[in-house]
Order: structure tokens, then C-alpha cells, then sequence
């Protein structure tokens, strides 16, 4: 199940990707698992002193995109509730192929979900699949526009 927040609001919230990566979790070990979402998103292969080596030539960890960064503060801080919105298509497919997150998703976006995804919006509404997400989205612009938000 993919638990999905619409509003930004919480504690217990990462809503600053890059700064709380750059912070906290580019500091973590990085598993194997790690290593190769950074290569499937960013190309990039870390090396052993926690570099980056890309096309472009060598950094750091901190030079990783915003959506590889996101994608590892989910899933390396799974209690806490993480913030999609700068992610581009390609990442929102891998995030919606894992199972037992929190995200916060202001906006809907147009990506790949896979028909047997479970989604459950605002700790209120389960959909599956892409048809469920859309639709669901549908009904919240509705309710938005009829409440002036």
C-alpha cells in the first residue's frame, strides 16, 4: 500500500528533499540496493569514497538529482512522510513499485503505476491501479473547485 497525502502538513514530514538528503541521508551507508537506484536514475556509479562518477565526470553524493534523492529519503526514513512533488515521471514509476510508503503528492502527475498498486489517499480513500489514482484525482479537482481551494 502506497499511503498518499495531499496537503503538506505534519512534524514527521520531509518536504526539502535535497537539503534533507544533503543533510542526513547522503550521510547513511548505502546498500547495494542503494547503489544501483542512483545508477538506474542517475547513471551515476558511487564509488567506494562515496562519489559519484557520471558522463559528465566525478562528484559527490550531493550532486545526485532531486528525484534520486527523494527516491532514497523514502526509502531509507520509511516512517517518515516524503514530499514527491519535484519528481519527474521516471522516479514516480520506481516510488509506485514499492510497497509500505508515505508520500506527499500535491499535484497529480502522469507516470506508468502498475494495475495491481494499492493507494490509499489522505488515510481515507484506497484505489488501485492507474484507473483508481486518476479517477480519485478527478474527484479531488472536482471538490477543490466546488470549495473555492
Amino acid at each position: 500500500m502506497i499511503y498518499i497525502y495531499t496537503e503538506k502538513k505534519g512534524t514527521d514530514w520531509i518536504l526539502h528533499n535535497d537539503l534533507y538528503f544533503n543533510l542526513y541521508t547522503g550521510n547513511q551507508f548505502f546498500t547495494e540496493e542503494d547503489k544501483n537506484i542512483i545508477k538506474t536514475i542517475d547513471h551515476a556509479i558511487l564509488t567506494d569514497d562515496m562519489r559519484i562518477q557520471t558522463e559528465y565526470g566525478l562528484g559527490t553524493v550531493r550532486n545526485l538529482s532531486s528525484g534520486c534523492k527523494t527516491y532514497l529519503n523514502i526509502v531509507k526514513n520509511p516512517e517518515k512522510v516524503i514530499c514527491t512533488d519535484e519528481c519527474g515521471a521516471n522516479v514516480l514509476s520506481l516510488i509506485f513499485q514499492l510497497d509500505n510508503i508515505h508520500i506527499c503528492m500535491t499535484r497529480p502527475e502522469r507516470f506508468l503505476i502498475h494495475e495491481n498498486v494499492k493507494m490509499c489517499f489522505n488515510d481515507k480513500d484506497i484505489v488501485t491501479g492507474r484507473n483508481g489514482y486518476e479517477q480519485w484525482w478527478t474527484r479531488e479537482y472536482e471538490r477543490r473547485g466546488e470549495n473555492d481551494l
